[in-house]
């Protein structure tokens, strides 16, 4: 086998280790907004011992790629990718510390009314999986295009963002009978907040796989 043909193999298999952690992180998102919905105490458990899944998978494609670094010696292009995949499985790994964090606000106090209370929560928990999905399709398949796509629906995150703010304030108005759940409320749109950054991220990064730019910046 040449050492071109092992390289692009090597950066199949991390490819395929990125779908996979792609795939255990939307479910996280998906199982979350489900437990929130139900107040499913074993499920929001599921989510949060689910995140060493995560984070062994974090692990192994960190040694994938730095095996690549050290036995290939990539350079230009080729260093992109592998560089672009260490960024990438970063900003994976804190989405899946999210959904474990919000998992652990539903563990924490077992709440009946916090999901009848939180109107726009369950749209930003379907817009940012969908970003989630659609930012690891986009740097797997190096497409600039989609990625640029999916940035812009971080606006929409943010749009939902502010209605959950006006929302808690709007209860807060009325009556202090809910600021435990209205805290709560902040907190998990707040995560559901970030895990649209992080995918924003990643499309950044899928920018600079096949540009060596972001921003249109120009960094390598």
């Amino acid at each position: 086998m040449t050492a071109r043909l092992s390289f692009e193999n090597e950066l199949q298999l991390l490819r395929d280790n990125l779908t996979e952690m792609g795939h255990l992180i939307e479910d996280a998102i998906e199982k979350c907004m489900h437990a929130f919905e139900t107040q499913d105490e074993i499920l929001a458990k599921e989510i949060v011992q689910g995140d060493r899944n995560i984070n062994d998978i974090e692990k192994t494609i960190e040694a994938r790629c730095l095996s690549l670094i050290l036995k290939q010696q990539p350079v230009a292009r080729d260093l992109r990718i592998v560089t672009t995949a260490l960024k990438v499985v970063t900003d994976m790994e804190r989405i899946g510390d999210h959904a474990a964090d919000i998992a652990e606000l539903i563990l924490r106090e077992k709440r009946e009314q916090i999901y009848n209370l939180a109107k726009h929560i369950p749209q930003m928990a379907k817009v940012t999986k969908s970003m989630v999905h659609d930012s690891v399709n986009a740097f797997t398949k190096v497409d600039v295009d989609e990625a640029r796509e999916v940035m812009k629906r971080d606006d929409v995150v943010d749009e939902l963002f502010d209605k959950v703010k006006d929302e808690v304030a709007s209860i807060l108005r009325d009556s202090s009978e809910h600021v435990d759940q209205c805290v709560d409320i902040l907190m998990i749109a707040k995560y559901f907040e970030r895990i649209g950054d992080h995918a924003v991220n990643i499309c950044e990064w899928t920018e600079f796989h096949e540009t060596g730019s972001v921003n249109n910046i120009r960094i390598l």
